[in-house]
């Protein structure tokens, strides 16, 4: 008994290591892994993790041929890094690519999504990416999709910023970095815990709103993604009517119906600055109780804008700073 159970535990052994050896496979792979082996101690060998089909949350076919290392993950750096990966090249707005990441990603080349356009293929075939990570179904409906597709394997999400616990493990599994993914995300849980003790005095039951100013005009942030998702739905922070209810769009006509006790002001790199004039400036703002009550507050960087664990917790640090002096 003893020797077949010495066996068992040395083909046990062999079959995970030649699975790790294979590369990183998906949790079910893994679970597949150790059931086979503990069925049946007769069994000598296992399918290699690679290559690796998947489907992506559209319902595409995913053939990843090896373990991917040169990754284009346009509005997605933020999960790279928090992963410990730098992608291959970063996205950008015109010339200015995500400016909270660039401590980490300062050597990395960016390419420009001019107008909000998603560069030609040619442009990131030239940067010869194994995997590319689209992260909203919208790269489907504009056809940017069907091209990507043919410069390298492609997975799309239906919509990666709303949804971090599921799309931060989904990235670390593609990328073998789960145990990364976890790590990160349990690190990040643990910050808005003690953020929401430290700053439930300060905002239980009161309302928060987010004014954006472009080039285009003044703006509401909505509340199911970027910074107004980490307003209401992680620090606690009541929706105002207005918002949640109405137009994004902002006008001075309309600002008297904003029911927020709390409002946040951020410029879009410098390119709102008019219309954020007209609004500072205008006498039905400074006759606002958020106002009066010192509670508007300017905030500065682009992570207001943008979705990522990282960008969260520069958007949660900023509020502690601002209201929980």
């Amino acid at each position: 008994m003893r020797k077949k159970t010495s066996l068992a535990l040395m083909l046990t052994t062999a079959i995970l290591v030649a699975g790790l050896a294979a590369g990183c496979g998906n949790h079910a792979n893994s679970e597949a892994v150790a059931q086979k082996v503990a069925g049946s101690a007769n069994s000598s060998s296992d399918q290699p993790a690679y290559p690796r089909v998947l489907k992506d949350e559209m319902g595409n076919e995913v053939t990843l041929p090896a373990a991917p290392a040169k990754i284009f993950a346009p509005n997605l750096e933020d999960t790279l890094v928090a992963l410990g990966v730098a992608p291959v090249v970063q996205w950008s707005s015109g010339s200015r690519p995500k400016m909270y990441l660039q401590d980490q990603l300062k050597d990395v080349p960016s390419i420009a999504f001019t107008g909000g356009l998603p560069p030609e293929p040619e442009a990131v075939m030239a940067h010869e990416p194994d995997l590319i990570l689209l992260h909203n179904a919208n790269h489907i409906e504009s056809g940017v999709y069907d091209k990507y597709k043919l410069i390298a394997p492609t997975y799309v999400f239906k919509q990666a910023n709303t949804d971090l616990d599921s799309s931060v493990r989904v990235i670390g599994d593609l990328l073998c970095k789960s145990a990364e993914a976890e790590k990160a995300l349990q690190t990040y849980k643990e910050h808005v815990e003690a953020a929401k003790k430290e700053l439930a005095p300060h905002i239980q039951g009161k309302k928060a709103a987010i004014i954006r100013f472009n080039g285009r005009g003044m703006f509401f942030i909505k509340y199911d993604f970027f910074s107004g998702y980490v307003l209401t739905n992680e620090l606690g922070f009541l929706p105002s009517l207005v918002v949640s209810g109405g137009d994004i769009h902002l006008s001075l006509e309309s600002l008297p119906d904003l029911d927020a006790d709390y409002i946040f002001l951020i410029n879009d790199a410098g390119t709102g600055d008019a219309f954020e004039k007209e609004l500072t400036e205008s006498p039905v703002w400074k006759s606002m109780e958020a106002v009066k009550n010192g509670r508007s507050f300017k905030v500065e960087g682009d992570h207001w804008l943008s979705g990522g664990l990282i960008a969260h917790r520069k958007v949660i640090d900023d509020v502690k700073g601002l209201i929980a002096k």
